[in-house]
């Protein structure tokens, strides 16, 4: 079991300290990390993807000695990072369309395994190429069990085009395409879809979820996911001030609300079984993380809806039944054992 670094051991909440030991140490910390995300892109101040790409494709590079190609959907990623004729990534790199990043990934995945080249392929893109747009191609690529790592940076709207609603926009969130009007203003509930479950309902070797607010999780997990062969599947939730209307310095601050509310579940599946979890030590009511938020901000002063936000509150406590994230209560069934 992968215990978590304590705050006494760095002194505060970065991942990078060489307080640590050196098997705890992030691949970030190490001065011969691979950048392979360089500085220089136009990415907005806080951006979660930005930080959740850099650690991720690092660490695969870490993983796999540098034997390593991506291919990046249409979205945000592509758009900060290369603006022709320049390019921030440092690693053979292609950008796909919108839509068929693993249809793309799985054709190399083909060609290096009949050329018996030792290089590893990911698809990379956010969740309107991963949920709406490219979902038919990426599950061909599960179905087919390609040897394909998939990357969904979920920021939860298709913000590179002026914040739409997406199919993993939560409920009551307003976008452009959902406003805050009506008796469910915002996003309407029960819409849109969960990636992570569908991935497992197609038993592939395996599929885990990780959040910029513990990226010491996130390195582990993408370097977990290139022990395996087969199709691959990561959901990193990545904040994004623009699109949500939060302050650029409360990105990690809003990714650990979501985790440790229950909005935002952190786990693993291998084979569609869940294999691990990161259980919640302090609960924190959904509010907290809302309120933070504005395009949540019709929940909340003089015209607030606390019953609307009860509801949000009944999504966050039944993923935490569901996924049995209470800390407190598997302490208990510890003790009773």
């Amino acid at each position: 079991m992968n215990e978590s670094v304590k705050f006494y051991q760095t002194g505060t909440f970065t991942v990078g300290n060489r307080l640590l030991s050196q098997q705890d140490r992030t691949v970030q910390s190490q001065i011969a990390r691979g950048n392979s995300l360089n500085s220089g892109h136009r990415a907005c101040q806080g951006c979660g993807e930005a930080l959740g790409a850099r650690y991720a494709i690092d660490a695969a590079r870490e993983a796999t000695g540098g034997q390593l190609a991506v291919v990046n959907a249409t979205g945000c990623l592509e758009v900060f990072s290369t603006p022709y004729p320049q390019s921030s990534w440092q690693v053979p790199w292609l950008h796909s369309l919108f839509g068929n990043a693993p249809a793309v990934a799985s054709g190399m995945a083909a060609a290096v395994k009949v050329k018996g080249a030792p290089v590893r392929i990911i698809a990379q893109g956010g969740d309107g190429a991963t949920v709406d747009i490219g979902f038919g191609c990426l599950s061909g690529m599960f179905e087919r069990n390609d040897d394909v790592l998939y990357l969904c940076y979920d920021n939860e709207a298709y913000m590179n085009t002026g914040v739409q609603r997406s199919g993993s926009t939560p409920a009551l969130a307003t976008t452009a395409t959902t406003q805050a009007v009506g008796s469910e203003p915002g996003n309407r509930f029960g819409v849109g879809k969960c990636l992570p479950k569908i991935a497992m309902a197609h038993g592939i070797p395996y599929v885990a979820t990780a959040s910029v607010a513990d990226l010491h999780d996130l390195e582990r997990k993408i370097i977990k996911s290139m022990t395996f062969r087969g199709a691959r599947y990561m959901h990193i939730h990545v904040p994004c001030p623009l699109g949500w209307g939060s302050d650029p310095a409360d990105t990690i601050r809003l990714a650990r609300l979501a985790v440790e509310s229950g909005l935002f579940p952190l786990f693993e599946a291998e084979h569609g079984k869940i294999t691990a979890r990161r259980t919640i030590r302090q609960r924190v009511p959904v509010e907290e993380y809302l309120k933070r938020q504005k395009r949540f901000a019709h929940l909340f002063g003089p015209q607030g809806n606390p019953e609307l936000v009860a509801r949000i509150q009944e999504i966050a406590d039944r993923n935490i039944e569901e996924f049995k994230l209470d800390q407190t209560r598997d302490l208990e069934g510890v003790l009773r054992l």
